[in-house]
């Protein structure tokens, strides 16, 4: 589909002359391309496709670019902040942004090019739900 050949494209990923096909090498997570197996595989079989069971890894915010204070951040698939995966014990002690959370919110701080983005460096102009379950997260395992 159209939409496939847009993510190829989006996520790097080389492809024959037409776009349309490519080979996977799995380091990485194509959520765009997955999320919808996911839904009908709950939705149609009662499957479900996953649970954590202990929080042992994050996936923090990068700054793709120098950000400067005044920034909003895009968040996945942006062009200021990309993910990478960290342990979960580094996460918390750099006091690292979530990439699922990193859309909207605000620099506050100049962060460099390469730099973890951490929630000291953002404001978050309208807090969601999901913000404040992170900070209770955040909470219940620094304990």
């Amino acid at each position: 589909t159209e939409y496939v050949m847009r993510c190829f494209k989006e996520y790097g990923l080389l492809t024959d002359t037409t776009g349309k096909y490519t080979a996977l090498y799995r380091p990485y997570h194509l959520i765009g391309l997955e999320l919808g197996i996911s839904v009908a595989s709950v939705a149609l079989r009662r499957e479900p496709t996953g649970t954590a069971n202990a929080f042992s890894a994050d996936v923090v915010s990068v700054a793709k670019k120098s950000l400067s204070v005044g920034q909003v951040l895009d968040g996945e698939g942006g062009g200021t902040v990309w993910g990478k995966i960290v342990p979960a014990t580094a996460s918390m002690q750099l006091n690292a942004l979530p990439i699922g959370l990193a859309a909207g919110v605000e620099i506050v701080r100049p962060v460099a090019e390469g730099e973890i983005v951490t929630w000291n460096d953002v404001y978050i102009p309208n807090p969601q739900l999901a913000h404040r379950l992170k900070s209770e997260m955040k909470n219940a395992f620094s304990a």
